[in-house]
């Protein structure tokens, strides 16, 4: 042991020697390149005595950062974090000029400007030399990276699984945010993403299969189930409450957490990550205890309840800083380089992509995925039991660009190193981790709405209610999880994107998701019929029915209940709807029962009106300013993916056993929904949460929480776990029930395809 000890104070010496070296080295190449920098006294100086100053200057510059940087970040802890990530470059130059400043004799100058070069080109040159060398030192790389994210675990047990990586193992699960299935095969197979090749290749690798959303494809609606269990009463990213005169925002800290209450309250159950679980970059916390960049938890105060915690925890190394703040600036210049040659070469459809948008990609694609790989490496080292993360560059990137131009295939191209990254380190943590690859919808191509007919959904609202019309179409506000984050960050209120408190109380409101539409009239008690439309606005529902961008409408009718109408006078009551004829058809199978399931939801929309859908092209009409979309039925947005070791058990076979418990438990007469549709596959962000759930009981143990002290509705607490289950404690108590083994599967799995795809 004493061996060992004095091996790694050796090697630590050798690695600070050499990065040192490194660093004084650059200084001396920089101040032969740069006149505002020198390093000798104005009558000059010997090789020697230059070299020597060098030295005091990087080694001077190197111990401010260790020991003034972290200091720094954690007292602008208080300064919105995108205005941090500005400050790196002038924070690490007057770290500089003071390093210069203690250089014996005046020997060391530089004009600020210049000081703020030198100060990036060290950390960057500091950084590489140390990571070079801790790659080579499997303690050394582990200490580095795991202070990244939370060090302090107080009251956890120690870390699972020791030297030998023994004990159960945990789990990560990684949301690429907006990926749909077809996107991540056809990625893989054009070797834009040869990790998750590796993957699919590797017989003993992974296994992918699609799954089906429910109507509301979206972040807000699909990560809600996942992480919670359920997403009942969330009809779109934003829909108006008439019973409290607000617009919920899925983005919109107060209504994420409040949206994560009621799905507490309603399941009984704290969420998929109750068990000594964290939480990144998310819309919810899915009941973890760790937390970082989680939007439901903005709204929160207290310690320990800060979405922003997790940028100290990055921005506390000084070499981090600056590489993020680089390629921060290089994304802004991509972007706009991009967007300039779209124009220039007239490339159809596109979208209006200035403003502050560059800077909105680049936190996207940038700091937050950076930020939450980070946190995530930090998980891995700390043996964390689950880790749920969400990657939302492709997304952001896509809406502006296309699901499937050279923008967004170049994100998954650096999605996938990062997802290398977390591979690479899992095999180096004390503990053992499986990596569980999904996304929360995809995203289907198409022509704006208003780009395509000239006019927005609320204009032909107005239009069809006899309502004034705009002169020109106004743009209505995408629902961007990327752009309300920023706002987060700057601390600026997230805006619920309508104007709906200064409308009038009997103008209807009109809410876009994607290529979804909810239209609500705020003066009219409960959900309006259609007869009540009809008295009040005769034209209206005709106009919007046979508009040729419009697929279907859904409203309720006194006479026959709910109804879907559609073009040339089609109108089926909801009980009768089918997938294989009436306006539904061209979307395909689960249609109807999307359409229906929300039909039952409190605050389900006077009139939910979903856009055409090509089956032929796969592309729809979005009600925003985006030409890659999602939030409603039609294509590609509708299928995304899970991708599960091989390990783990199948998706159907956990959904087929759930399915013959239901039918044995139900009473005589009573029918039993199948989860698994005909042709496979999962059916709802529900489904995937039970899939979920079990896998973490098969590598955890015996149990899972059902209930969780602490969590908003969550319920009184039945009994505590028993002594030695991980999270268990007086604050954390929580009832349990056992998990019964799965029966032998009774058929045989499906032989992959050539891209690694089940049936």
């Amino acid at each position: 042991m004493a061996d060992g000890k004095w091996r790694r104070a050796g090697a630590t010496l050798i690695r600070v020697i050499a990065v040192w070296a490194a660093s004084a080295l650059t200084l001396l190449a920089l101040a032969g390149i740069l006149p505002d920098f020198r390093l000798q006294s104005d009558d000059g100086d010997t090789i020697t005595r230059t070299a020597f100053t060098a030295a005091w200057g990087a080694g001077a510059f190197g111990l401010l950062s260790a020991l003034v940087w972290p200091v720094l970040v954690r007292a602008l802890l208080i300064v919105p974090a995108l205005v941090l990530g500005a400050l790196v470059f002038f924070l690490n130059g007057s770290l500089l000029l003071i390093a210069l400043r203690l250089i014996p004799d005046g020997r060391g100058d530089a004009a600020p400007e210049t000081a703020v070069v030198v100060a990036a080109v060290m950390s960057a040159v500091a950084s590489a030399t140390s990571t070079a060398f801790a790659v080579r030192d499997d303690d050394a790389y582990r200490r580095r990276l795991s202070r990244l994210a939370y060090r302090r675990r107080r009251g956890r047990p120690a870390d699972q699984g020791g030297p030998g990586r023994e004990g159960p193992p945990g789990t990560v699960f990684i949301q690429l945010d907006g990926v749909g299935h077809d996107a991540l095969v056809a990625a893989a197979a054009a070797g834009l993403m040869p990790t998750v090749a590796g993957w699919l290749a590797d017989s003993s690798g992974h296994r992918l299969t699609p799954w089906r959303t429910d109507w509301s494809s979206q972040t807000g609606a699909s990560q809600l189930a996942i992480l919670h269990g359920s997403n009942h009463d969330v009809p779109a990213f934003r829909w108006y409450e008439k019973e409290t005169r607000t617009v919920m925002v899925s983005s919109r800290p107060a209504s994420a957490l409040e949206m994560q209450r009621r799905a507490i309250e309603r399941t009984r159950d704290g969420g998929l990550l109750t068990i000594d679980g964290a939480s990144r970059g998310n819309l919810f916390s899915g009941g973890a205890g760790q937390l970082a960049l989680v939007l439901s938890m903005a709204a929160r105060r207290g310690k320990g309840s800060r979405s922003r915690a997790g940028y100290f925890a990055y921005f506390s190394d000084p070499a981090n800083a600056t590489r993020t703040a680089l390629s921060f600036v290089a994304e802004v210049v991509r972007e706009v380089g991009q967007s300039t040659r779209a124009r220039a070469r007239k490339v159809t459809p596109r979208v209006k992509r200035g403003g502050l948008y560059p800077f909105i990609r680049a936190f996207a694609t940038v700091v937050e995925r950076d930020v939450v790989v980070a946190a995530v490496l930090g998980d891995l080292f700390a043996g964390r039991t689950a880790v749920y993360a969400d990657l939302v560059a492709y997304d952001e990137v896509a809406h502006h660009s296309g699901p499937h131009s050279r923008d967004a295939e170049k994100v998954l191209e650096r999605l996938d190193r990062s997802l290398a990254l977390i591979a690479k380190i899992a095999d180096r943590t004390p503990r053992a981790y499986r990596i569980v690859l999904l996304s929360d919808h995809g995203q289907s191509p198409g022509e704006t709405f208003a780009g395509k007919y000239g006019l927005t959904l609320k204009d032909l609202v107005r239009a069809g209610s006899g309502l004034p019309v705009p002169r020109r179409a106004q743009r209505t506000r995408s629902a961007s999880e990327a752009r309300d984050a920023v706002r987060i960050a700057l601390h600026r209120p997230v805006e619920g994107g309508v104007d709906e408190q200064a409308a009038k109380l009997s103008d209807p409101i009109v809410l876009a998701s994607g290529n979804l539409g909810l239209i609500s009239f705020p003066d009219i008690g409960g959900r309006a019929s259609r007869e009540q439309i009809d008295r009040r606005h005769p034209a209206l529902l005709s106009t919007l029915a046979n508009h040729p961008g419009i697929g279907f409408l859904l409203v309720r009718s006194e006479e026959h209940g709910s109804v879907v109408l559609g073009p040339g006078g089609a109108e089926v009551p909801i009980a009768e709807l089918s997938d294989e004829e009436g306006p539904l058809a061209v979307f395909g199978a689960g249609a109807a029962d999307a359409v229906r399931r929300t039909d039952t939801f409190p605050h389900v929309a006077d009139i939910m009106v979903n856009s055409m859908y090509d089956p032929g092209t796969g592309t729809v009409h979005a009600f925003e300013e985006q030409i890659g979309s999602h939030g409603g039925l039609g294509g590609e947005q509708s299928r995304p993916f899970l991708l599960w070791p091989r390990g783990l058990t199948d998706p159907l076979d956990i959904m087929a056993a759930e399915s013959a418990e239901s039918a044995e438990s139900a009473e005589p007469g009573e029918s039993v929904s199948a989860p698994v549709p005909p042709g496979g596959g999962l059916v709802g962000a529900e489904a995937v949460h039970r899939v979920l759930t079990r896998w973490l009981q098969e590598s955890s143990g015996p149990q899972v929480p059902v209930r969780a002290e602490g969590f908003p509705g969550a319920g009184p607490v039945d009994e505590p776990f028993p002594p030695g289950v991980p999270g268990a404690g007086p604050t954390a108590a929580r009832t349990a029930r056992a998990i019964q083994p799965l029966p032998p599967p009774n058929r045989q799995d499906p032989a992959p395809d050539a891209t690694g795809t089940t049936a």
